[in-house]
Parts: C-alpha cells; sequence; structure tokens
C-alpha cells in the first residue's frame, strides 16, 4: 500500500524545522560529530535484519537467493561507509584532516593521484589485491593536497543551508550515504524525499537517524511527484540532489512535459537552485583481447553474469554494453560461455517500474537478441543483444540506460591491440550515453605486455568516466567508498550525461576528477560469485563484519568464503 503524500502544510512544517536548525548544525563540532554517527552506526546495527527483510518484501526476493546476498552486501557497504566516515571525522578532530594511507604521487602528466584503498590492515585481508586510488583535477598541487580535505571542517560558514535529497528507489543505501554526505562533508541539514519504489524503508531510516531528526537536523517525507515538486521549488529549500533519471532531472529544472522541452531549447532554467545529481550511465566493459584458457573465459564470464545479476540488472553500475576486438578469436566464444553461464542463474523479479517495458522495447528492436534462463510470471529473462553496429550511434542500446536484465555487445575493427584499445576509448567517450563509469578487463599477460600495457594506461587516462575499475567488478567501486562516486566533471543542465559532482569522498578532496580501482584478474575464493553457494551467509557476515570488525569475525569471514 503506497504511503499518502503529506498535505502541503505538514511540508512547509518540516523545512521550517529543518530551516531553524541550519546555524545550529555549523556549531556542532568534529567531536561531537563522532558520537553522533556512533548512535547511527549502534542504530543501523539494531534494524540490520529487519532492514534486509524490507528490502527482500519490496523486491519479491526469496530467502537464501542471490538477491538476499546482494541486499546484505549493500547493508555491508553502509556499515563501511558508517565506519570509514567516523574514522575520517574522528582524525580530523585530532589532526585536522583525513587520513591519506600512502604516498601521495604526482604523474609526468602533472596529475596528482591519492591512494586511498586499502585503508587498514583489515582491508588488505578482506579484499586481497584490490587498490583504489583518486585523481585529482587539473591545478592541483601534491604537497598542498592535504589542504584541500575537509575544508568545511577549517572554513566554516557564517549561515547554514537546507538541502533537499530526492532519493534513489533501486537501493536502501543510497538515500543513507546521500544524507550522511550532505551533513558530515557538505555542512547542509537535509530533507530527504523517500522515492515511492522504496518508501517502504522510510520507517526504519528515521530510526537509523533518530538523533539527528530529534535535533531538527534533518527530516523524511513520503509522497509522490507532486510532494516532490513542490519540496523542489519550496523558498526554504536552498540546493537539491537526486539519484535517478536525466529526465526527472530536467522536469525539475526546466519543467515538464513539451514546455519543459522549450524551456530547455531556449536556455532558460525555471528552477535555478544549485542542483547535483548522480543519473546513471550506459555502462562499458572493454574486452582486452590475448590468449585465455578455458579457465580464463569461463572465470571472466562468471564474474561479468555476477556483476549483471546484481538487484535484477537494475543498477546505474549495470555493464551494458561489452565492446570486444572484432580480430579477437575467442570472442564468439566468450559471449558462449557468458551465455551459458547466465543459463545458470535464476531469473529475478523485475522489481523497478518500467524495467518490462523497456525490455520489450529493445527485444522488438533486436529480435536477434539471445535470452537466458526460466523467468516466471514477473522475472525477465537475462538477455545479451549480440554483435551491434558500432556505426549506429543512434542504437537504443547505446543512448538508453535500461533498469532491467539487459546487455549488449559490439565489436570494434582495428589493425592491432592497441589500435582497438584507441578505438574503444572513443567509442566509449562519444558514442555511449553517460560519463559515470567503465570497465577494462585485462588478462596479466596483457598487462605485462610493454606495448599493451602502455596502450591500457592511455585509455585509463583518456576514458572520460567519474569511476573506473581494472580487472575487478564495478560494484566493489561502489562498495569502497573512500573513492568518489559521480560523473566525470564537466557536464551541466543543458547536456547533464550523468549528472554534476560527486557523492562518497569520505577522505573529502575538494577536487576529484575520478577514481580508479583495480584488482586481480581471478580470484579465489570469489564469495560474490552467482555460482557461491555461501553468497547470502558471507554476506550477512560481511554486513556485521564492518559494523563492529573483529579477528573472530574476520575468521568466520574467510571460513564462510572457502566453503563458498
Amino acid at each position: 500500500m503506497e504511503a499518502k503524500a503529506p498535505p502541503f502544510e505538514d511540508i512547509d512544517k518540516a523545512v521550517h524545522i529543518c530551516r531553524s536548525s541550519k546555524d545550529t548544525w555549523l556549531q556542532v563540532g568534529a567531536e561531537e560529530r563522532v558520537a553522533i554517527l556512533d548512535h547511527i552506526r549502534h542504530n543501523m546495527s539494531e534494524i540490520a535484519d529487519r532492514w534486509v527483510v524490507a528490502n527482500m518484501r519490496g523486491k519479491g526476493i526469496p530467502d537464501k537467493s542471490l538477491g538476499e546476498g546482494d541486499e546484505w552486501a549493500n547493508l555491508a557497504m553502509i556499515m563501511y561507509h558508517l565506519r570509514v566516515l567516523q574514522e575520517s571525522v574522528r582524525n580530523i578532530h585530532h589532526y585536522g584532516r583525513p587520513r591519506i594511507p600512502g604516498p601521495i604521487v604526482t604523474r609526468s602528466d602533472g596529475q596528482v593521484v591519492a591512494p586511498v584503498f586499502p585503508q587498514t590492515w583489515k582491508d588488505r585481508l578482506l579484499f586481497r589485491g584490490i587498490t583504489g586510488e583518486i585523481r585529482m583535477r587539473e591545478g592541483t598541487n601534491a604537497q598542498e593536497l592535504p589542504q584541500t580535505q575537509a575544508l568545511i571542517y577549517h572554513n566554516k560558514q557564517t549561515e547554514g543551508k537546507v538541502a533537499l535529497i530526492l532519493g534513489a528507489g533501486n537501493w536502501g543505501s543510497i538515500p543513507i550515504t546521500d544524507v550522511l554526505y550532505k551533513l558530515f562533508i557538505e555542512d547542509r541539514v537535509a530533507i530527504l524525499k523517500v522515492n515511492p519504489v522504496n518508501e517502504y524503508l522510510a520507517p526504519l531510516i528515521k530510526q537509523v537517524f533518530k538523533e539527528l531528526l530529534d535535533r531538527g537536523f534533518l527530516r523524511v517525507i513520503q509522497g509522490d511527484a507532486k510532494t516532490g515538486s513542490y519540496l523542489c521549488n519550496h523558498p526554504d529549500v536552498d540546493e537539491i540532489h537526486i539519484t535517478g533519471s536525466d529526465k526527472t532531472l530536467e522536469a525539475i529544472v526546466f519543467g515538464p512535459g513539451a514546455e519543459g522541452q522549450r524551456c530547455k531549447a531556449e536556455g532558460k532554467r525555471i528552477n535555478t537552485k544549485p542542483i547535483t545529481a548522480e543519473l546513471g550511465n550506459v555502462s562499458p566493459v572493454i574486452i582486452v583481447p590475448g590468449q585465455w584458457s578455458k579457465k580464463d573465459l569461463h572465470a571472466q564470464a562468471l564474474k561479468l553474469a555476477s556483476w549483471f545479476a546484481v538487484n535484477a540488472g537494475s543498477n546505474c553500475l549495470t555493464p551494458r554494453v561489452i565492446i570486444q576486438y572484432k580480430k579477437w578469436s575467442q570472442r564468439q566464444e566468450f559471449l558462449e560461455i557468458l551465455g551459458k553461464t547466465l543459463s545458470r542463474i535464476k531469473t529475478r523479479k523485475a522489481f523497478y517500474p518500467g524495467a518490462r517495458e523497456q525490455h520489450q522495447l529493445v527485444v522488438s528492436e533486436h529480435p536477434e537478441a539471445l535470452q537466458f534462463g526460466q523467468p516466471e510470471d514477473d522475472h525477465l529473462p537475462w538477455t545479451i543483444v549480440p554483435d551491434l553496429d558500432p556505426s549506429n550511434k543512434d542504437d537504443i542500446c547505446f543512448r538508453t540506460e535500461c533498469f532491467c536484465s539487459l546487455i549488449a555487445e559490439t565489436a570494434l575493427d582495428a589493425p592491432d591491440i592497441p589500435g582497438f584499445l584507441e578505438q574503444a576509448t572513443l567509442f566509449a567517450n562519444d558514442t555511449l550515453w553517460g560519463n559515470l563509469d567503465a570497465a577494462i578487463i585485462a588478462h596479466p599477460r596483457s598487462l605485462r605486455d610493454p606495448q599493451i600495457s602502455k596502450a591500457i594506461d592511455r585509455t585509463v587516462n583518456s576514458l572520460r568516466y567519474g569511476v573506473l575499475s581494472v580487472n575487478i567488478r564495478m560494484e566493489f567501486a561502489f562498495y569502497i567508498q573512500v573513492m568518489t562516486w559521480g560523473a566525470f566533471p564537466g557536464n551541466n543542465v543543458f547536456d547533464i550525461q550523468s549528472g554534476m559532482g560527486a557523492v562518497f569522498n569520505l577522505l573529502m578532496f575538494d577536487r576529484p576528477q575520478k577514481s580508479i580501482i583495480r584488482g586481480p584478474f581471478r580470484s579465489w575464493p570469489d564469495p560474490f560469485s552467482a555460482e557461491s553457494r555461501r553468497y547470502p551467509e558471507f554476506s550477512r557476515k560481511l554486513a556485521f563484519f564492518e559494523a563492529k570488525p573483529s579477528l573472530w569475525r574476520m575468521i568466520g569471514l574467510f571460513s564462510t568464503a572457502l566453503r563458498a
């Protein structure tokens, strides 16, 4: 049953409470904020089981399934976020800045790079072989980089601001972390408008943030599009953050329908408030060709299928277009193994609004689409659209982010592998919609080959995406929130692509450009695999480990992973 939208006078009261508290929040020091975060961590741990059950019921996820594992892993991410954010604020109190866990590097082209992961020995043990870095924008100086961290804690504003957060509907973690970002990293009090898709989480969100609510620093509001529109145009709301659709952002900024399109064409904004946004992506996966063994092919197909299946394919980081080398002799074999792997994964309920319609539209335009699995009435099959023409820049698979179980494949011609990587970079940058996240898969032999390795480095440098992953599933970049998450800088409301601004950023850098995460080509054990028998159990243990790390919990995690 949908929650009833509150009367506008009740919304006015909620906004007024935040407005009255905005300057008080500025006076809450780092030490007190550490204590507040301690309460939030405790509350999140207390409702952990109810949180996961609520998400499972809302999305139609059966017990002991991959979907249950997804929800526990997403909760683990919240716990990780809270723990690291609290440590950053504690370091600000004691040392003035969050700690950078390694030497800052200046590349030969002058770009400054900060290593951000692993943070601790726990990270090194739990996420073996995974590293993360943030590259800074032009003009950043390595010696002065620490002085660009946590600026709100040093350059205190004299007047607070009220931020409206339009929450995401696909993951319950996103509204939680967006609230934390606005309050603890940008110094805003916040009004969270819960998405109707997962409004069942509203009572639990209020329990998690009880102290912030009690002190007037946060309000949580349910309602429909009219509620959202009223809040966006409320005179006491200073700025807006949205996780969702570019169409929703355009309706906010320019107005809905034909009139909104006319305003956009004329360069006329009807809502001029500052706005930040995370709006999704047609996420590319570039496969660097090489001589792969059968085990390599199967391992990478399973990795890609497992990544694709998360949350029924309803993520901004879901792989959408596989980019392959046309002359790679193993291209077709890899696709065949990917299809066979998907056929072994149980299909999922298409819970996200419009998923079935998007799937039908793509399949109607591409009747050659390959479908796998045995979907039930409310499920969709895992679907691959192979061999798309890369010159058809208007193909629906290149221009539309479909929040459902769809992935496409295309192949580029080039004289050699470095040439292919150059073409793949241009294709990803110029043809695919969005600039949020992209991935590269390369065999260790390719990374050791001087010519190919240099070409891969050029690709990493030249891809205009806010987050890049090399040999690792993109959700690890989403999990490890010391990195940034957001579009490549440079978008504006007239060509919004994947949005503006970045979130997470738990080390609080002022001028990040993009984050890069790297991992092993093959990893064992892999408890996150879609074929892992222990994924739900492992993810539940991971959530409680992140809530309160200990050596015994670490041993329990390893024991479960080895039996996966």
